[in-house]
């Protein structure tokens, strides 16, 4: 019943079906007792109750809840996307619209919140005021944990130590507000008397403690501007300590940052930071963060100063200075090792809020650090994650995430801290949470699947970068939890919402359409808005390389959509990306020494270089394969022939696949036999038949007109012929530490066998220690994976 309702909300969309295996049925049968299990849950939420028809009443479909769109900072976007594009680029052996718009579009402004919302009660019965009341606590609550202050959660740390109170502004409301009477006396006195600095910092220390509603009227007053002005042309006059205090007045005054009073401040700060004290410096930054200022000459000078002054700064100071340093995404290179060192030395002293600041600071600005230094922090964070807010503990994440640390024991730890903190969790949070994972190749099943159980809840609040990420990490890891459907059908729900963000961040759908694929899911409105000409030359003009990403999208849809009818890329741009990818994979991929030996072995075995060749059957999937033909009674079939001559000379040349050379590399050997002799006999050739040329390259390069270089066009294939293709696995192509394939490599493996091949794995974990056997031993393992009897009678 759950699919026939996603249907016809998605009549488009297609959920191509996997081959059976007896591990898909396990899983499958695993979900299906997931579901039973929730559902015989009490409390656990069932489509067919009453209560799940009154909350759907309750909340409209165009209804959206109030959230920030500004969390996380503002100018974070860029640098933020920047990380998650490497990120969502981790996998495998990667490069390190004509038609007008028809799908609904959200208002980028937000509704009220749902207590404006509900329907007024009919009557006063005390029942029905009662339910309201709990619906009204309970999206109140929900509201509390999504709402995140870009501004001021950054700064939690800073109450934790009295030391900071010296250190940074504080923003919170003045203790005694100042009557309006007397604000309205000091905006009269401005035009009747010239006033000294003192006088003039007196009267904006006042004014910032007016009342909320009144400081907001001020900047449209013409006294307040007058006040500003005379301070403006006094600014030499003011005493450091008054320039500080008139800058202080202006945060909750809320002096628009292109403000004359702050260029003037800037200037004279500027002018006079070196005579200042490192506590003052950072106070004045703190103020300009406040104020949401940049201030890159400021900032440039305070970090000399504190360079100069390392040996002074107290711990507090240095928190601050990295939370400045964040704050301002500069990262000062020749402070990175004093920066580590003072790490090293304050680890133990530190709070665990101070250690989030910290992390959050040097992802900010790109500061790198060292894997010893993150270690050392993630053991510190490891033994007391149980007391560290989920806001300080993202944070350690994002730094792990940036210098990809494998910290198993911390990862280990989160698995049994962060599942019960989901629920509260705010979306963006669980993001970050999510992303860590995919990106570190981190499997663990209980984390995804409180993060799938909680998020169609909450997925109004996702910024089509959250769905983006939530749906690439679920897709990289391979995982489709118990609640699939709803999980997948809200977030790609949420796609289609936001879809006018994609105009502005094209990286954002690519990246979940992929993560998408990965689990054979392909939105076919979605995909045809991708491949639309006007989006493919928005992703051209991007700032990221999102060819690689197009290219697979595109190619995957040619294989496992043969329905689809929509939007398609050019002929001529996927010759172009075939190119890079194919030029990439020649100077990095097929070099690796674990390919090149097993390709070398696979030709003295096969009887040449024409029997197997080092390729890449489909380059969209960014990986290498070694194809080898086997013809129906299992001799191998010459096809790589890289010039005419070789044509001619090699065409059909086979191997002698004698009893004895079968028992000598099963076996071994003979001691007396050398590996020269053993590779001699191996290109022993077959009989000559003077039949046409070879087979076509498979693996060529796209001509303007081709169709996918991995399909084979009728006729092409000879029947009765096994085309294998061996995948020469790495640890990248995996979970770390598991055996479980990560979503690009699945992909890859799935489309292949549609196209006909029959794929045979070496996995890293049998043939690397292969490596440092003898050569009998590996061809020996080679001939067995090739001539597999089970394989061929399947094929």
């Amino acid at each position: 019943m759950a699919t026939v309702l996603m249907c016809r909300r998605f009549p488009r969309l297609s959920r191509v079906t996997a081959f059976s295996t007896t591990a898909r049925r396990k899983a499958e049968r695993g979900s299906s007792k997931s579901k039973k299990e929730k559902r015989d849950k009490p409390g656990a939420a069932n489509p067919g109750t009453e209560s799940g028809v009154t909350i759907q009443l309750l909340k409209p479909q165009d209804y959206r809840v109030l959230y920030n769109p500004a969390a996380y900072a503002k100018g974070r976007a860029g640098f933020q996307q920047h990380v998650d594009r490497d990120d969502s680029q981790a996998l495998g052996d990667t490069l390190t619209t004509r038609a007008p718009q028809t799908f609904p579009t959200a208002s980028s402004q937000a509704l009220p919140p749902v207590r404006n919302a509900l329907p007024k009660p009919k009557s006063n019965t005390l029942l029905e005021q009662t339910i309201l009341a709990t619906l009204y606590k309970e999206e109140a609550e929900k509201e509390k944990w999504e709402v995140h202050d870009s501004k001021e959660d950054p700064r939690m740390f800073q109450k934790g130590r009295p030391e900071y109170r010296s250190l940074s502004c504080d923003s919170a409301e003045p203790a005694q507000t100042l009557p309006v009477e007397e604000g309205d006396s000091i905006l009269q006195s401005v035009a009747g008397c010239e006033g000294s600095p003192g006088i003039l910092t007196d009267y904006f220390c006042k004014l910032s403690c007016l009342p909320v509603e009144r400081r907001t009227a001020l900047l449209s007053d013409p006294r307040f501007g007058a006040l500003c002005h005379r301070a403006v042309t006094a600014i030499r006059l003011f005493s450091t300590p008054d320039l500080i205090q008139i800058l202080k007045a202006c945060v909750p005054l809320a002096v628009p940052a292109s403000h004359p009073l702050l260029d003037a401040c800037e200037a004279e700060f500027c002018r006079r930071a070196w005579d200042m004290g490192l506590e003052q410096l950072l106070l004045v930054a703190d103020c300009w963060r406040c104020l949401e200022r940049s201030v890159p000459s400021y900032l440039g000078i305070l970090f000399s100063y504190a360079n100069l002054h390392w040996k002074d700064l107290t711990l507090p100071q240095f928190v601050q200075l990295l939370y400045i340093i964040g704050e301002g995404r500069r990262s000062p290179a020749d402070l990175v090792q004093k920066v580590e060192s003072t790490i090293l030395k304050h680890l133990d002293a530190f709070t665990l809020e101070e250690l989030g600041a910290i992390c959050l600071g040097l992802f900010k600005s790109l500061s790198g650090m060292s894997d010893q230094v993150m270690r050392r922090i993630a053991d510190r964070v490891c033994l007391q994650m149980e007391d560290m807010s989920t806001y300080a503990l993202v944070n350690v994440l994002k730094m792990l995430r940036y210098t990809r640390v494998d910290h198993v024991p911390l990862m280990r730890e989160l698995g049994k801290v962060i599942p019960a903190r989901i629920p509260t969790t705010n979306i963006q949070g669980i993001m970050h949470i999510t992303l860590a994972y995919s990106s570190l190749h981190f499997f663990d099943e209980d984390v995804l699947a409180a993060v799938a159980t909680s998020l169609p809840s909450k997925v109004s609040y996702c910024r089509s970068k959250d769905a983006a990420k939530f749906l690439w990490s679920f897709g990289c890891l391979d995982y489709e939890p118990p609640n699939e459907e709803e999980f997948y059908s809200s977030l790609i729900k949420q796609l289609h919402t936001k879809l006018h963000e994609f105009r502005k961040f094209p990286e954002h759908l690519l990246t979940a359409l992929l993560g998408l694929a990965f689990v054979r899911r392909f939105p076919e409105e979605l995909i045809d808005f991708a491949l639309r000409e006007e989006f493919v030359q928005k992703t051209r003009g991007s700032k990221y390389d999102l060819n690689k990403d197009l290219f697979t999208l595109g190619k995957s849809v040619e294989i496992e959509c043969p329905a689809y009818r929509g939007s398609r890329l050019p002929p001529q741009l996927c010759q172009e990306f075939t190119e890079m990818v194919l030029s990439f994979a020649e100077r990095e991929i097929y070099v690796r020494p674990e390919i090149v030996e097993a390709t070398s072995l696979l030709e003295s075995m096969l009887g040449g270089p024409e029997y197997v060749k080092n390729h890449m059957i489909l380059p969209h999937t960014r990986s290498s394969d070694l194809e080898v033909r086997l013809a129906a009674d299992g001799h191998p079939i010459p096809f790589n022939f890289k010039d005419p001559v070789a044509a001619k000379k090699l065409k059909d040349m086979g191997v002698c696949l004698t009893d004895d050379l079968i028992s000598q590399l099963i076996k071994g050997r003979a001691h007396s036999q050398s590996p020269v002799a053993v590779g001699n006999e191996a290109r022993i050739p077959r009989q000559e038949r003077g039949d046409a040329a070879g087979t076509p390259c498979l693996g060529g390069a796209l001509s303007a007109g081709a169709k996918c270089q991995a399909e084979p066009e009728a006729g092409r294939w000879p029947p009765r012929e096994v085309r294998l293709a061996l995948q020469v696995s790495n640890r990248n192509h995996f979970c770390y530490g598991s055996k479980r394939l990560l979503g690009l490599h699945c992909l890859k493996r799935r489309q292949l066998r549609l196209l006909g091949y029959v794929v045979v794995e070496i996995p890293f974990w049998e043939w690397f220690p292969l490596l440092k056997r003898t050569r009998s031993e590996k061809l020996s393992y080679l001939h067995y994976k090739v001539f597999c009897p089970a394989l061929l009678t399947r094929a």
